[in-house]
């Protein structure tokens, strides 16, 4: 089988439709996947789609092949990507989400667990040769079952959560799969919700799914001046990631959110692990170290935090991009609708949560930047700066995902995306002051190893 070598990620399986996935690509993942999970002994793989408009067809489609490998398969139907999670923790061990994410509406793509883990890297490597070899192995035995799990995850989340008090918060879903739950979980704990842009709808008709973007906070932040709501919240397509923003339209960034997360966390596990991606302030290890937790700083990518917090048997993990993983009363994975209602229960003890927020420490920092690369080129590009980032004390060098330099008052990030061919630039001061030295240097290496380097704002 002929395949574009280019949708096979890091982390996912993630293409334009119908030019490089289509049906025929998610048949043969489907044969590929339930071949490699019956072989471990997982007999069941639920399936999920986002709403996208390809999104039916490329299920059906993976369905079919799953069901030709001999698998049952528990359909669930219209969900977001952490209620497949979900299905995949309390039904089986396995899943598959159809979704493209935060990309355009082109784009379509396939989110994967297998027995119990979130499948990146090789493992992914792995099913592509199956397809390409169509090796895959028809079985007898496969059959199909629909779930609703919607009420069961609802339930889950109403059961854990308390709010203090009632709260009035926005809800944008940018006509992302979030629309179909997450408003009515928020009113089930207790909240008066104005809704955004609920109705999923995959032509993306009012602006796009990606609340890490500031031009897609607009509405929120105008409903937020318009009403009495204390809070807003925004979702990316597949409603794994949360944006925040504070009565004032403040965009209180993920790093940030991890500073409250972890106080709470911390304040019933003691001495916990807390890891968190290298995009991340520097602000937050020591605000978790003071809140008596052990600071772990790792790869970004949300199949490697989940592997990392597997590892040290953490109870929380966030990521720059918005991802934030709750194994403390819940289940490990990135969910928006669980960071959100997890956020309410600690902001509802506060009589003005917008202040609580505003006053989490912060920093001087630019947005994600990016250096566009052809295809191949950002890891290599990478290693030579590895070789050659020398930098005198007091600054600290880490390669543990591109180079990361951390002074006492600021630190500068160059890695490449495991994503697209790009390279993936962070600068954060403490001072406006220091914020330009350590952009001067970072780019100065850059320049070093790529002289012809454009900065563009991210895509992600």
């Amino acid at each position: 089988m002929q395949l574009a070598a280019s949708i096979f990620k890091a982390y996912d399986i993630r293409g334009i439709v119908p030019e490089s996935l289509d049906e025929a690509v998610a048949e043969a993942l489907g044969l590929a996947f339930g071949t490699q999970a019956l072989a471990l002994g997982e007999r069941t793989v639920a399936v999920g789609r986002d709403g996208r408009l390809s999104g039916p067809a490329l299920s059906s489609a993976l369905i079919r092949g799953l069901v030709a490998a001999g698998v049952e398969v528990i359909d669930i139907g219209l969900a977001t990507t952490p209620m497949l999670y979900f299905a995949a923790h309390t039904l089986c061990t396995s899943g598959i989400q159809v979704t493209g994410s935060h990309n355009p509406k082109d784009y379509n793509g396939f989110k994967m667990v297998l027995a119990g883990r979130a499948i990146y890297g090789e493992d992914i490597q792995s099913l592509r040769k199956m397809m390409e070899a169509e090796t895959g192995q028809v079985k007898t035995g496969g059959c199909v079952r629909q779930v609703d799990v919607l009420s069961d995850y609802r339930e889950r989340i109403v059961g854990d959560v308390k709010l203090s008090r009632p709260m009035k918060v926005v809800v944008d879903c940018g006509n992302g799969v979030a629309g179909a739950s997450a408003p009515d979980i928020f009113r089930a704990l207790g909240c008066e919700v104005i809704e955004l842009f609920s109705e999923v709808d995959g032509n993306f008709p009012n602006h796009h799914p990606d609340p890490s973007k500031p031009e897609n906070l607009a509405d929120v932040m105008r409903t937020l001046r318009e009403t009495d709501a204390e809070l807003g919240l925004a979702f990316d397509g597949d409603g794994d990631r949360l944006g925040i923003v504070t009565k004032q339209g403040n965009n209180i960034y993920p790093d940030r959110q991890m500073i409250l997360f972890a106080q709470d966390v911390l304040s019933r596990v003691p001495g916990g692990d807390i890891v968190f991606d290298v995009k991340c302030s520097q602000r937050l290890a020591p605000a978790i170290e003071a809140a008596g937790g052990v600071a772990h700083i790792y790869k970004t990518g949300h199949s490697l935090i989940k592997a990392r917090m597997k590892e040290l048997n953490s109870p929380l993990g966030g990521e720059m991009s918005g991802h934030i993983f709750f194994k403390e009363r819940w289940f490990g994975f990135d969910d928006g609708t669980y960071a959100g209602a997890r956020l309410l229960e600690i902001l509802s003890r506060s009589a003005d949560p917008s202040a609580v927020l505003d006053a989490l420490p912060t920093s001087h920092s630019t947005p994600e930047l990016n250096v566009a690369c052809a295809e191949g080129e950002p890891h290599a590009l990478v290693e030579r700066m590895v070789a050659l980032a020398r930098f005198d004390a007091p600054a600290k060098v880490s390669t543990i995902d591109g180079v990361r330099v951390d002074w006492p008052d600021g630190f500068g990030l160059v890695r490449a995306s495991n994503t697209t061919p790009v390279l993936v630039l962070r600068f954060e001061g403490q001072t406006p002051e220091a914020l330009h030295r350590i952009d001067a240097a970072m780019l100065a290496l850059l320049n070093q190893v790529k002289p012809d380097a454009v900065i563009g704002a991210s895509t992600h």
